[in-house]
């Protein structure tokens, strides 16, 4: 990097979070792309634009304590990292994950600031959550804990001041009880104070299908620039949760034969195409793991995982979708499915690949499609609830996947537009970063120094 500005907030962010490395990684991986607008703007350093953008506005940390189902008080770390409020109300995902720290919440809430830009749509970027497991958890303990957490969160959410949402083990359960709490303290029906919930309450139709298949929607567009599509392609996706499910229906729809799937322990390979309706029943209703995929199809294979590198990534595909958490595809992954001849890489968990793996899929050619735009189905969705929240109106599944699609064409023509108006044609990851960072850099100059 050759811009001053630049190379100094960057040293000055690794002074002030120096044990945060995700964050960091989010930070570098999203500024050092963003060389050509400074370049264009030297007025951008004076209005002190990138400390104000890699700062977050709040961040919220509490004690969560509950009673698990043997009479023992357990206490877990919460928190809501309100990143930035620039183009509408804090917007983002809850994680209920072990490995929960301020780092993660923080490059997650970083992140979500440049994907709600992208959307086009009115809503800033949060993040939050807790190291709490819902892992081999009774219900009743789940409810607990959610009680417990809303009791502290309600203090700082609103639907017109922070909209959470789910994410890793934050599913329509959680929700559930979250917002009950909420309405239970705040003695009134405010809808739009979370999305993902029920259809019975007040969510979205084709909210939990909304990431997956907006993950398909934006790589099919970039296939589509490239002049190839899903079609008789094959497909591995990581994971196996929402994101990983409905981007293997919406690839299959799309003509794409997907033969691989994860999850933490391990991962299968179909050669015949995963049958998709048995993952939903061992991972949608029984809580299973995929392994359980051997008890049907005995000529299937599963390879279970030893190390850091899923072994998923060694299988021979076309388009892989890495789908399960971030950091997940390393440089060594990356080097096998360049080897095994891969065309394309879409992003559906969020920074699911390394920086050095994504700078070597670039190298070699390869098309990737960043999270921050290729997973912004979800948040768009969740949008889309709040929206109908307010009117007090529900959309069909079928006008929810309609908009979500236009929405996600849009996101990638922008990113296209931008990469080529920057001089690096082909590279939707610079691409991506450009188009929301010009976005907000410009709300940031009208709304002045605050």
């Amino acid at each position: 990097m050759a811009n001053v500005y630049l190379e100094k907030v960057l040293e000055q962010v690794k002074i002030n979070n120096p044990n945060e490395p995700e964050f960091l990684q989010a930070v570098k991986e999203v500024l050092s792309t963003v060389e050509p607008i400074l370049d264009n703007h030297k007025e951008y350093e004076k209005l002190a634009i990138l400390e104000r953008i890699v700062e977050p506005e709040r961040i919220i940390t509490f004690r969560v304590p509950w009673v698990n189902d043997n009479g023992k008080i357990i206490v877990n770390r919460g928190y809501r990292v309100q990143f930035n409020s620039l183009i509408g109300p804090y917007k983002g995902g809850l994680r209920f994950h072990p490995t929960v720290n301020q780092s993660i919440m923080k490059f997650l809430g970083f992140e979500q600031i440049f994907k709600n830009a992208l959307t086009g749509l009115p809503i800033g970027g949060a993040k939050g959550g807790s190291d709490f497991d819902p892992k081999g958890k009774s219900d009743t303990e789940i409810m607990k804990f959610c009680q417990s957490f809303m009791t502290e969160l309600y203090r700082h959410i609103g639907q017109d001041v922070d909209v959470p949402a789910g994410d890793i083990g934050v599913g329509a359960r959680e929700i559930g009880y979250m917002f009950g709490q909420y309405k239970r303290i705040r003695n009134a029906y405010e809808g739009g104070v979370l999305t993902g919930k029920a259809i019975s309450y007040g969510g979205s139709l084709a909210r939990k299908e909304a990431t997956g298949y907006g993950l398909v929607f934006y790589v099919r567009e970039m296939l589509k620039a490239h002049e190839s599509s899903f079609n008789g392609k094959t497909v591995t996706i990581s994971g196996s949760g929402n994101v990983a499910i409905y981007a293997a229906e919406k690839a299959i729809a799309h003509g794409a034969k997907v033969v691989a799937m994860s999850d933490s322990n391990g991962c299968i390979y179909d050669f015949k195409g995963i049958d998709l309706d048995l993952i939903k029943e061992i991972k949608e209703v029984k809580r299973g793991r995929i392994s359980e995929y051997l008890d049907k199809h005995y000529d299937a294979v599963y390879t279970e995982r030893t190390g850091v590198d899923s072994p998923i990534w060694e299988i021979k595909t076309d388009i892989a979708l890495p789908c399960a958490t971030q950091n997940e595809l390393t440089l060594n992954s990356a080097k096998m499915l360049v080897e095994n001849g891969v065309l394309a890489v879409g992003e559906g968990a969020n920074m699911p690949c390394t920086q050095e793996a994504t700078d070597y899929l670039l190298e070699k050619g390869v098309l990737v499609a960043p999270a921050k735009a290729a997973n912004a189905g979800g948040v768009a969705t969740s949008a889309i609830e709040m929206s109908q929240n307010s009117m007090r109106f529900y959309y069909t599944f079928e006008e929810v996947e309609a908009k979500l699609e236009r929405i996600m064409v849009n996101i990638f023509n922008s990113c296209k537009e931008n990469a080529d108006k920057y001089g690096c044609s082909g590279n939707y990851v610079a691409g991506a970063n450009l188009a929301a960072f010009d976005k907000l850099a410009t709300a940031m100059v009208a709304q002045g120094v605050v």
